[in-house]
Order: structure tokens, then C-alpha cells, then sequence
């Protein structure tokens, strides 16, 4: 059975190309999309597909309501993703979020719903598959290397910083790491800030520059020694098979997932 598909935020850079890669895919059916920005217009014009009869709701439950879908996929702002998950759960909808900006107790009460209701809602803060094996990587460099920086490099129109690449990196570090290494004591900034923001003892570095698409590399040092494990997306379309596979695996979850390298590896 075809998966029916909706696209919240279809009228973003990565909602279009959402909205491109689920109507080609062979197993899948495009049967909505939301955004208000966009209400009322053709999805397909919306992605350059040319008319595909499927009109831009303004809202999920409008979508939901009149679409029966198996599930949603969500590329919105980390001011409206909580409310689109909420929506979809408790319609018993399953749930791909790919809006990076959402805190623990949030995350929490989406699981706890979702369980509720018995449906699956996969997180990823990057759906690139170059990218969960940068952060595979990272993960297995920080169990030798205990000195480690993170630059992410994005985008200007990007609004959370750091990027929830980062920050999963970050913690996938510190579960790796045997320890955090000493602060250095002479190290002093002349501009609040230089040092970058600390995650948890993993410092990251935010770039936003026109031009940028999606990049992190993890610095690893040792006496003597560097290690540096960069991805860069190079455009949007890098992050559509991640997004597919979640989409074709999402039926498996109960709760919520984070991290789509845990269907991926595990």
C-alpha cells in the first residue's frame, strides 16, 4: 500500500524539495501540503512540478482532515513544529520532523503522546546520509581523541543557532568521550564569544554567510596530531533519500526516535 504523504512547510527551500522527491517516489502519494504562506496554491507549482491538483492548506488539521494520511513530514520553524507534531498525533498521523529547535520536556511529551496513540515520530536534526556518517565518525574518533571543536557553517536565512546538527554531534561526543579535557587556564576572550558557544564542554562555532548551504566539520586534536571529519551539503536534494527511508520506516517506531542512524546502523 502507497504511503499517503503530507508536507507541512511545502512552500520552504526544503519543502519543495520534499514535495519533488514524495511525488516520484514509487511507493508514495503526495495527498497534501500546508503552509500558510502559500494557502491556496497548487503543491506541485509550488515545486516547480507544474499543477499536480493538490491545493496548500493553511493549516494540518485542515490537511489531515481531508486527506486521510499515513503520515506527515514536517520542514517549518522551530516556533510552529511543536503544534504540527502535536496536530498529527493525536490524529493518530506518524511524524518525520526534520525542524531542528525543540527542548527535552517537549520531546518528552510528543513520546508520551505518541505512545499513547501508537503511532511513530522520527526526529533527525540532518537527514543527509554523509552526514549521520559524520556524526558516526565523530562518535567513534571521540573515544581516542578527548579534544574536540565543532564548526557548523550555514545558510543566512537559518534561524536557531547552533544548528541541532551541531548540538547532536555534541552530545554524541560526550557519550563517547572518556572525559572532557581541562579547561585551558590562559585562555582569555577579548570579544564575549570568541571561543564559541560550550556544549556541554564541546565547543561549537556558528558561521551564517549567503552562499552556504548546510556544512559542520568536528576538529579533533592530540599532541602532535589533528583529525578533521567535514560534510557538506551541496544542495537540498542530499537530504531526500534520509527523508524517504524515515518515511518508509516510521511505521516501525512507537514514540519517538531520535537520531535516523538508529534505523539505519542498529
Amino acid at each position: 500500500m502507497d504511503l499517503r504523504v503530507v508536507v507541512v512547510g511545502a512552500g520552504g527551500k526544503m519543502g519543495r524539495e520534499v514535495v519533488k522527491a514524495v511525488h516520484a517516489a514509487p511507493d508514495m502519494e503526495l495527498v497534501g501540503a500546508v503552509d500558510p504562506g502559500f494557502s491556496g496554491t497548487d503543491a506541485g507549482v509550488l515545486a516547480g512540478l507544474g499543477p499536480l491538483g493538490i491545493e496548500t492548506a493553511a493549516g494540518l488539521e485542515e490537511a489531515i482532515g481531508s486527506t486521510r494520511p499515513t503520515a506527515v513530514v514536517d520542514f517549518t520553524r522551530p516556533d510552529t513544529v511543536y503544534d504540527n507534531v502535536l496536530v498529527a498525533v493525536e490524529r493518530g498521523v506518524h511524524a518525520v520532523v526534520g525542524t531542528t529547535g525543540l527542548g527535552r520536556d517537549e520531546w518528552d511529551h510528543i513520546d508520551q503522546l505518541a505512545r499513547e496513540r501508537g503511532v511513530g515520530v522520527i526526529h533527525t536534526p540532518n537527514f543527509a546520509l554523509g552526514a549521520i556518517l559524520m556524526m558516526r565518525f565523530a562518535q567513534e574518533a571521540a573515544r581516542l581523541f578527548d579534544s574536540v571543536e565543532i564548526i557548523e557553517l550555514h545558510h543566512d536565512q537559518k534561524r536557531d543557532a547552533p544548528s541541532g546538527t551541531a548540538l547532536y554531534t555534541a552530545d554524541l561526543i560526550r557519550e563517547a568521550r572518556r572525559e572532557a579535557p581541562a579547561a585551558a587556564l590562559d585562555s582569555v576572550e577579548l570579544v564575549q564569544g570568541a571561543r564559541g558557544a560550550d556544549a556541554g564542554g564541546v565547543h561549537i562555532h556558528s558561521v551564517r554567510l549567503p552562499g552556504l548551504v548546510a556544512h559542520q566539520e568536528v576538529i579533533f586534536g592530540l599532541p602532535g596530531q589533528t583529525l578533521t571529519i567535514r560534510h557538506d551539503s551541496i544542495h537540498r536534494e542530499c537530504f531526500m533519500p534520509g527523508v524517504l527511508a524515515a518515511l518508509r520506516r516510521v511505521h516501525e517506531v512507537r514514540g519517538v526516535l531520535i537520531g535516523l542512524e538508529k534505523l539505519l546502523f542498529d
